[in-house]
């Protein structure tokens, strides 16, 4: 063979190595990423192929599927249908021929179309016995009874409820108005999704938004349970120590004074305890507590409680905000809520349960347990401990203070049959547009078993008729007495 000839052939030979070298490694390492590419249209194609598994909520024999597949005549073999949508749609989100999976459909999409590895053998098994294969159930930790309660509760009014159990982090309930149809996105009908998609986003209310976990608010009052915490974790306060409550106090550095919600509030004496501060609601004794304790005092405990963080990101959760650099009145202001405080719904009703929890915030979660096609257990959530936010004194103090608010103060509206703990808030936005209204409570308050969060954004009532005590609070009364009774 002359030398050309071998050149050529050598040539040939690499050639065809690195082809072969090439196939392998698309085939072994990329193999993954083709498969989860939703614009990979066969693999779309087979997953419609088989029957999805259910998105399942409640206990037997009252267990419902708000989410399941059925079979149609069509190319596309099974539909994915959403019992009351309205109720579950922001968590179960949907799944989309053109726009792909969303929140736990997404979150989940190996489980749920029996493609996880997990299944391996379940796969095989199927393929020599020539049966079609199934997907997986994913079980959500809502309770419909508080599910329904706080959907009930918002009806009317464009806001959010969270719901937590303290001692484990499982997510109860989890509504936000308005909502979405998710079954409008999960048709087999391309121009159908289309036309839904437009008009959900066109919709200035946002109802797309799982506001539980993607919309910041200005926390207002609410935040004072985390400046309480800083302040009785110093050691230099408890709830008797008397505090500074003038009618306005001088914000330095501005020619600005800050002043209460309401006139005569708590200006008594110019002095009163930080227990009444809390029951009343106090801005100007926060605002004063505040200057004292500084700005990183108050970052420090807020991300203790989880601020700074993101949870549930199978629900594509974002973390809620403290300011990095805060000037004195900035701080004043972050004190009670406001200036750039920023928190979600999940983080509020967090900072509740780890106070409800003897200072122990819990990781959220909002699946309970993975199964199988054969319905045996494949992964079961375990409760895990996010941080210690406050010593269980500091908890017993708060806790103490909070029954104070609802017995005393601005929370009365959720007495109930058993003590509850809360703290009421209303936070300022901006001229053009109504306060936020917050609540923040748990009960029963000594031996708690849900904590729970509400805010409402707007609702058909004036402007002077917007508090957390008023609006909010009668909502987190009937999702507590859901899961209680």
């Amino acid at each position: 063979m002359n030398r050309p000839i071998r050149r050529l052939a050598v040539a040939f030979m690499v050639l065809f190595f690195a082809l072969l070298a090439n196939a392998n490694y698309i085939q072994v390492f990329q193999a993954p990423d083709y498969n989860d590419n939703t614009d990979n249209t066969r693999v779309l194609l087979d997953e419609y192929a088989r029957q999805r598994g259910p998105i399942l909520v409640g206990q037997p024999p009252d267990q419902i599927e708000v989410a399941r597949s059925v079979e149609t005549t069509d190319d596309l073999v099974y539909l994915r249908k959403y019992a009351k949508p309205a109720l579950y749609g922001h968590i179960t989100g949907y799944y989309s021929y053109t726009l792909g999976p969303n929140a736990i459909e997404s979150a989940y999409n190996s489980i749920l179309a029996g493609t996880d590895d997990g299944f391996f053998v379940r796969r095989v098994v199927d393929l020599v016995t020539n049966r079609q294969p199934k997907g997986g159930s994913v079980k959500l930790s809502i309770d419909p009874r508080a599910q329904q309660a706080a959907f009930d509760g918002l009806e009317g009014k464009t806001g959010s409820v969270v719901a937590i159990e303290p001692a484990t982090g499982k997510i109860l309930a989890m509504v936000n108005r308005p909502g979405y149809d998710p079954n409008r996105l999960s048709s087999h009908d391309a121009g159908k999704i289309s036309d839904a998609w437009a008009e959900l986003n066109d919709d200035q209310t946002d109802p797309l938004e799982n506001r539980a976990t993607q919309r910041r608010y200005p926390p207002g009052s609410t935040f004072k349970l985390v400046t309480s915490a800083a302040a009785l974790s110093s050691g230099s306060y408890t709830p008797e120590t008397n505090v500074p409550a003038p009618a306005e106090l001088d914000l330095p550095q501005t020619t600005k004074n800050m002043t209460n919600w309401q006139d005569g509030l708590c200006d008594s004496g110019d002095e009163i305890t930080l227990q009444r501060a809390l029951e009343t609601s106090c801005n100007t004794a926060y605002a004063d507590l505040a200057l004292k304790l500084g700005d990183e005092a108050l970052r420090e405990q807020a991300e203790k409680f989880g601020f700074g963080a993101a949870h549930l990101s199978d629900l594509r959760g974002v973390s809620s905000v403290f300011p990095e650099e805060v000037d004195k009145p900035q701080t004043a202001l972050s004190a009670i809520g406001q200036y750039d405080v920023a928190a979600t719904p999940l983080q509020m009703a967090m900072v509740t349960a780890g106070i409800a929890n003897g200072g122990t915030v819990m990781k959220p979660y909002v699946v309970s347990e993975l199964t199988g096609p054969d319905l045996n257990s494949l992964d079961e959530t375990e409760p895990e401990v996010l941080s210690e936010a406050v010593s269980p004194q500091v908890a017993e103090q708060l806790k103490q203070m909070m029954v104070g608010v609802v017995e005393n103060g601005t929370g009365s509206p959720v007495k109930m049959g058993v003590p509850v703990a809360g703290k009421t808030g209303t936070a300022q936005t901006t001229p053009d547009r109504p306060p936020f209204a917050w609540f923040v409570s748990f009960a029963p308050a000594d031996n708690p078993s849900v904590a729970v969060a509400v805010v409402i954004e707007k609702a058909d009532v004036g402007r002077s008729e917007i508090s957390g005590g008023r609006l909010a609070a009668p909502i987190a009364k009937d999702v507590m007495e859901a899961v209680i009774e």
